[in-house]
């Protein structure tokens, strides 16, 4: 495919995603047309002898590929787009322009991996960004999942969903909807340890959810019962599995045992 056609469906594809909203189905279309058309012109996984622009161009087409990976909600899509761009956002640093979506992409990558819990990975990557550590914190796509981090570690559940309102971009509110849904499983896990049955209310509040509705489609999810009339919710429990102690194999054990002692003596 010439340069030509492949920066024409880089300027519908570029069109498409910044009209307000979005035209994510043409985003979709085009973006599987590009695809072949950077592999095509030997940019997608780019050589030494690619022209900057084509560079730049592609770059650009995959940045594009993640955001709209999650607004469709396709995040093996995201971590897909993402793993291609550290090519041009690391080897190809000190010859590309900044990206003004460099860093936002990189903040969205942290909190995808605080949704899969995989703190190591987390903190490993947050060490290898290019900007110095006492920079972090300046930097609000990156100061918000470090943030989260912190939040999720003291168990502050409140801030994590206060940052809700503080996202940087739309696209960070999806991932901590995610985190929050971990969140309130934990939370309902240690409801129905500690409580039979609460008041509606005070359970939307401990769930942080604002519309009952929501709190109705969650207890169904967890099998719980719901008493609209008296206003309260009742926990499934959950049978605890008993474990059956061979106490005649133990005592023998346990005899045996002082009788090698005595002869020891």
């Amino acid at each position: 495919m010439a340069n030509a056609q492949l920066r024409a469906m880089h300027g519908e594809l570029m069109h498409a995603f910044t009209t307000h909203p979005s035209n994510l189905q043409k985003c979709g279309i085009l973006l599987a047309k590009l695809k072949i058309a950077l592999i095509e012109t030997g940019v997608l996984v780019p050589q030494g002898d690619a022209s900057l622009e084509d560079l730049v161009t592609a770059r650009e087409i995959l940045e594009v590929g993640a955001f709209w990976s999650i607004r469709t909600q396709d995040i093996p899509s995201f971590d897909r787009y993402f793993s291609q761009l550290q090519t041009f956002y690391n080897d190809y640093s000190s010859v590309l322009p900044p990206s003004p979506r460099e860093y936002p992409l990189r903040g969205l990558n942290l909190i995808r991996l605080l949704t899969q819990n995989r703190i190591a990975d987390f903190h490993t990557t947050l060490e290898s960004l290019p900007i110095a550590a006492d920079s972090l914190a300046a930097n609000p796509y990156i100061a918000h999942p470090i943030n989260l981090e912190r939040w999720l570690m003291e168990g502050s559940y409140s801030k994590v969903w206060n940052a809700r309102e503080e996202a940087p971009t739309e696209e960070y509110k999806y991932f901590i909807d995610s985190l929050m849904g971990t969140i309130r499983n934990e939370i309902a896990s240690c409801e129905e340890a500690a409580y039979e049955s609460l008041p509606l209310k005070d359970a939307a509040t401990l769930l942080f959810f604002t519309q009952q509705r929501d709190l109705l489609t969650f207890a169904q999810q967890r099998g719980w019962q719901v008493d609209l009339t008296g206003g309260t919710v009742h926990f499934a429990k959950k049978t605890e599995e008993k474990v059956e102690i061979p106490k005649e194999k133990l005592i023998l054990a346990d005899l045996k045992y002082a009788r090698e002692l005595e002869q020891i003596v």
